[in-house]
């Protein structure tokens, strides 16, 4: 599904990212993880269309699209979710993805038709509410949702717009132990039609999803592979896995 080959980004004199290859099918969650700094969110952020890269290749189901803007690369069938919760907080859990449904719709909107007459649009939200495990809540609004339920919504909004590929940046960060089992259940879940890339800090998940899993240090790849020969490599474990962190490290 998704191929990056030898992906840079450089500002000014500091280099985020550099030779970064790897590739994302789907049925597999593929983690990336490394120590503060390691280039993981700008890595995203290439792949998702907030950032252009400086070199390199990123391909989607065999199309180049490194440098295409965001809503191009949304519209190819890539979705993503943030480090902090991005949502429409006043809005209801159905209105939210109702709007992402939206983005999708072929045609341009009529200025006083009613949002809420377009069934497809409505459709696609309820069956993303349902894939993110959010059913009954569909009138809340986002605000009154635990931190948990919030995130799980983000997840549901990138679901309304029908993505092949979902990119999935530390969505278990701040969340209490049977918050994350919620997460990490759905997730695995979500890998059967979908692929998956997670950037994660929580040891525990990424051990328990990743099918494939990448380490980056100072922006490049230090090892990529099976989690149970990375977990064992002693390169990895003296500069990650040894000494990392019980807190999240953001990029």
């Amino acid at each position: 599904m998704l191929e990056v080959t030898s992906l840079s980004k450089q500002f000014g004199g500091l280099r985020a990212n550099a030779d970064v290859s790897l590739q994302v099918r789907v049925g597999q969650v593929h983690v990336v993880i490394g120590p503060n700094g390691a280039g993981k969110s700008t890595l995203i952020n290439m792949l998702s269309g907030d950032l252009v890269p400086s070199a390199g290749s990123i391909r989607l189901d065999g199309q180049e699209i490194a440098g295409w803007p965001a809503d191009r690369i949304s519209r190819m069938g890539v979705g993503r979710s943030y480090q902090k919760t991005n949502i429409f907080s006043s809005f209801t859990v159905l209105e939210n993805c109702r709007l992402a449904a939206q983005s999708r719709a072929p045609h341009a909107w009529r200025l006083f038709a009613p949002a809420d007459s377009d069934q497809a649009s409505l459709a696609l939200a309820r069956r993303a509410i349902s894939q993110a495990e959010l059913e009954g809540r569909e009138e809340r609004i986002a605000s009154t949702l635990s931190h948990g339920e919030q995130r799980q919504l983000e997840i549901a909004l990138s679901l309304a717009t029908a993505p092949r590929l979902l990119l999935l940046d530390e969505p278990l960060a701040g969340m209490g132990a049977e918050e994350s089992m919620r997460m990490v259940a759905l997730i695995a879940k979500l890998k059967t039609n979908h692929a998956i890339l997670l950037v994660e800090h929580d040891m525990d998940a990424v051990f328990a999803l990743a099918d494939v899993l990448t380490v980056m240090v100072e922006g490049r790849v230090l090892a990529s592979g099976n989690p149970a020969d990375i977990k064992a490599s002693e390169q990895v474990q003296a500069a990650y896995l040894g000494g990392a962190s019980d807190e999240p490290a953001h990029d």
